[in-house]
């Protein structure tokens, strides 16, 4: 069956208004406009494709349904850090923990939306001269 050019059209541009709503998600998440505009075209490569043929129908829909419904089910948060997890920082630490050479527990530093930790308390008991440390 093949459609005429202004169906053609018609389905991109519903496609592509539909794709730009979890992209608008994506994109008050914090997340790179390149990441963005990747899944956007992938998201609308996926669906063009599966609109004028249908192929693997029973293995392209779900991983189509689960990529336009996780930006709405996933805080952000998450899914920056399970962006940010590829970019080569090794493995994430866990929160409070410490790791990575960033001072910031291997979270990004400063304005990742990380709280501040606080300072360290002395807590050796004091020897039988007094206390070892600073007050």
């Amino acid at each position: 069956m093949v459609l005429p050019a202004p169906a053609l059209l018609a389905v991109a541009l519903l496609l592509g208004f539909l794709v730009l709503i979890p992209a608008r998600r994506l994109q008050l998440a914090g997340l790179s406009s390149r990441f963005i505009g990747t899944y956007a075209a992938g998201l609308w490569a996926l669906g063009f494709l599966l609109a004028f043929r249908p192929v693997m129908l029973r293995f392209l829909v779900p991983i189509l349904l689960i990529a336009y419904i996780a930006p709405f089910v996933v805080a952000p948060g998450r899914i920056a850090r399970v962006v940010q997890f590829g970019r080569g920082r090794g493995r994430p630490a866990r929160r409070g923990g410490t790791g990575g050479t960033d001072g910031a527990g291997g979270r990004g530093g400063p304005g990742s939306g990380d709280l501040p930790r606080p300072p360290i308390k002395n807590v050796t008991p004091p020897g039988p001269d007094g206390p070892t440390g600073p007050p």
